[in-house]
């Protein structure tokens, strides 16, 4: 009869946090190579594939991500028999969110969570990598953009955020109280890659309108559009919780749907953290 040693499982809990055998064999101190050919033995012990590789990145396979989340369980019940024992365990709560939640969101609340001694550990990923990281327990919170929340996790709306469109002073459109799609025929945007989520649900959006417009530029990260809008390069249709300079101009889009924000969590997992985010803003709140 096989067994899993607690080696077994806190080496794969490491795993299946980065996704990654490089960055993993850093954190565990051990050599690229022999973490894979641990990976593998514990694969032929089981009988499973744990993983799969698809292009560039790696996922967990459904046995993976149950060994995830046993391991990860596993870790749990041993940190909260240690605090019985009045022994804290040096188990960081793992947060996991996208590029612009850390940079436009979540400042102010990890300021806090590490100035009160707590040890967090940042993760960064798109919402199916977020929810696919909470579902499996390698973060304990997770913050993301949601249109519908999963009825299998916690989500608790964080935050919500008008589409906007930024542009310079010196477009036809900077004087606007608010836009419509409509207004945007023949516009030259500055948009996200092709198969980002804001990216097709503004294409979809245009189409249904019945909008020509074309590619100004595609860029990567909210920043990234803002310093091209910034250029003169062509307006953008934005997340309203970007933060801009005066030489840009933020209008509303009144025909598209908000943003929200969730924090996403399973169980009692990161509950501080929970609590912390929650009193960030009332729950709801237009920002």
């Amino acid at each position: 009869m096989m067994t899993l040693v607690a080696e077994d499982l806190r080496v794969f809990a490491v795993f299946a946090r980065h996704r990654n055998f490089t960055r993993a064999a850093v954190e565990l101190h051990v050599s690229q190579p022999a973490l894979h050919t641990r990976i593998r033995k514990l694969q032929e012990r089981l009988g499973h594939e744990l993983y799969v590789k698809r292009g560039r990145s790696l996922l967990l396979t459904d046995a993976g991500e149950r060994l995830a989340l046993f391991a990860n369980d596993e870790a749990d019940r041993a940190t909260d028999f240690l605090r019985t024992l009045g022994i804290e365990s040096p188990r960081p709560t793992v947060l996991t969110a996208g590029s612009g939640a850390y940079l436009y969101l979540l400042g102010e609340p990890i300021r806090r969570y590490v100035a009160k001694g707590r040890e967090l550990r940042l993760l960064t990923g798109d919402a199916a990598r977020t929810l696919e990281a909470v579902r499996d327990g390698t973060a304990d919170v997770g913050v993301t953009a949601l249109g519908v929340p999963p009825t299998d996790l916690d989500c608790e709306l964080l935050g919500q955020f008008p589409q906007t469109l930024i542009t310079r002073a010196d477009h036809r459109l900077a004087e606007r109280r608010s836009v419509r799609l409509k207004d945007l025929q023949d516009e030259a945007l500055v948009v996200p890659p092709k198969g980002r989520p804001h990216r097709e649900q503004l294409e979809r959006a245009l189409l249904d309108q019945g909008v020509r417009w074309s590619v100004a530029v595609e860029a990567e990260g909210w920043e990234l559009l803002v310093h091209f809008v910034r250029l003169g390069i062509g307006p953008a249709v934005v997340n309203g919780s970007v933060r801009t300079s005066g030489a840009v101009r933020k209008v509303p889009v009144k025909d598209l749907p908000p943003i929200r924000y969730y924090v996403v969590s399973r169980g009692d997992r990161g509950a501080e953290l929970k609590e912390l985010l929650a009193s960030r803003q009332p729950p709801g709140k237009s920002v």
